[in-house]
C-alpha cells in the first residue's frame, strides 16, 4: 500500500469520526422546539444531494456508474421527499385543532 493512499485514508477517516462526533454532540442539544426548523434545514441539504447525483449521473460513462448514478438520484430524492413529508406531519401538530385537516 503506498504511504500517501494510507495517510490520505486515515485523513479522511479522522475527518469522518470528527464529523459524526461534533454532529452528535450539536444535534443531542438541540430543543425539541428547533427540530422542525431543523429537519427543513437537512432537506434543504439532500435537495443539494440530489444535485450531485445528477451530476454524477450525467457524467457517467459505464454501465456500472449509470446504475450507482441511478440509484444516487432515487434514493436522494426519496429521502428528500420522505422528509419534507415527515416536516408536514410535524407542523400540523403546532395548529389548533380546529385548523387540522379533518
Amino acid at each position: 500500500m503506498d504511504t500517501h493512499m494510507a495517510i490520505t485514508g486515515f485523513v479522511a477517516l479522522y475527518i469522518f469520526m470528527l464529523a459524526a462526533f461534533t454532529g452528535y454532540e450539536v444535534i443531542s442539544r438541540v430543543p425539541a422546539i428547533l427540530h422542525t426548523p431543523l429537519m427543513s434545514g437537512s432537506n434543504f441539504v439532500h435537495g443539494i444531494v440530489v444535485v450531485g447525483a445528477i451530476y454524477a449521473l450525467l457524467n457517467a460513462t459505464s454501465p456500472v456508474e449509470q446504475v450507482i448514478g441511478f440509484l444516487g438520484v432515487l434514493l436522494g430524492a426519496a429521502n428528500a421527499g420522505g422528509g419534507y413529508v415527515v416536516t408536514e406531519r410535524m407542523l400540523e401538530m403546532f395548529k389548533p385543532s380546529s385548523a387540522r385537516k379533518g
